[in-house]
């Protein structure tokens, strides 16, 4: 840890640019210069084959953390149903196949959950953070969920992934509607790095 307070620079292992505003929400005001692997000119593929949120979360930060020689963070995140078996899950990102986009994925779900009476239509995001120290050696991990309902069409235009169809009952909206600001406080993610800040904070 002395290496990473001194220096005070993270390794943030993920190229998708709206989680990175998530996490630099977070991170940044605690003093932190954050890096992405589009920081660098080599791309370094992590295949995620885990079989949970954790498991690929700590792929990610061991790869990218052994590979750059730098403290590292690795995330994963999705969405379980509980009507569809905890579906789409560690493979929401491309659960409607080879080429998938947020439309797609979301046109799935929503074909997928057709005949799911709204009673039955609960569900939640799942986040996970991983901390590697340079060598590979795994130093803090947490998570956070965030409950809510999926609509049968979505709304919204902010957010990404599957946004525009989860609901948040206290808010009668979905995250696509609540906008960053307020999805910042209460999403998964957030809540999975306010746990690692604080036990981040106690090492």
């Amino acid at each position: 840890m002395e290496s990473l307070m001194k220096d005070r620079v993270l390794l943030l292992g993920t190229s998708n640019r709206k989680k990175v505003i998530e996490l630099e929400a977070h991170l940044i005001p605690r003093g932190f210069a954050l890096k992405t692997p589009a920081d660098f000119s080599d791309v370094i593929e992590v295949e995620e084959t885990g079989s949970t949120f954790i498991e690929n979360a700590r792929l990610k930060a061991i790869a990218q953390a052994r590979s750059r020689g730098m403290w590292a963070i690795g995330e994963d995140s999705g969405l379980c149903v509980p009507a569809l078996g905890g579906q789409p899950g560690v493979i929401s990102a491309r659960f409607s196949g080879p080429g998938a986009t947020d439309q797609s994925n979301n046109e799935k779900l929503l074909a997928c959950m057709s005949q799911i009476e709204d009673a039955k239509r609960s569900g939640y995001y799942v986040s996970t953070v991983v901390l590697s120290d340079p060598e590979g050696r795994i130093v803090l991990e947490s998570s956070g969920e965030c409950w809510g309902r999926i609509l049968r069409e979505p709304r919204g235009s902010a957010g990404f992934g599957y946004d525009p169809l989860f609901e948040v009952l206290e808010y009668h909206r979905t995250f696509a509607e609540l906008g960053l600001h307020v999805k910042r406080a209460i999403s998964h993610r957030s809540r999975a790095l306010r746990s690692f800040l604080t036990r981040f904070d106690q090492l």
